[in-house]
């Protein structure tokens, strides 16, 4: 049985998951028991004690995110430079836009593409 519908993981420290392992494998109790007094999976709890046992400590790190190739690129203060760069972007895209006749009206949810050039003749509207 899982947890209730719109529930939180629970996020489990290095310390804590350690401390939880130590105890299974100082023969307190067995596993399913010690995991049920902790509220952790049995699946999940011999997943810990498989990796401690294969790389101590750090086999117990998460390793979520440390592969992400977008950490810490997004800066809440980018530099004159990035905001410049940003600006000249969109104004491509815009000079692009416009060369294939449409145009922008509007913004977020309401934005609409508007053709410039007459549908028949294929010449500029004025």
């Amino acid at each position: 049985m899982g947890r209730p519908f719109g529930g939180k993981n629970r996020k489990w420290t290095v310390e804590e998951k350690e401390a939880i392992v130590l105890e299974y494998l100082n023969g307190k109790a067995g596993y399913k028991s010690i995991a049920r007094s902790h509220g952790v999976d049995t699946r999940l709890f011999t997943r810990w004690i498989r990796k401690y046992r294969e790389s101590g400590t750090e086999g117990l790190r998460s390793k979520r995110g440390s592969n992400n190739p977008n950490l810490g690129k997004y800066d809440r203060h980018p530099s004159e430079v990035e905001k410049l760069k940003k600006e000249l972007l969109k104004k491509e895209i815009e000079i692009e836009r416009l060369k294939k006749g449409y145009q922008v009206k509007g913004g977020g949810d309401q934005k609409e593409f508007v053709t410039t050039f007459d549908v028949n003749t294929k010449s500029s509207i004025s």
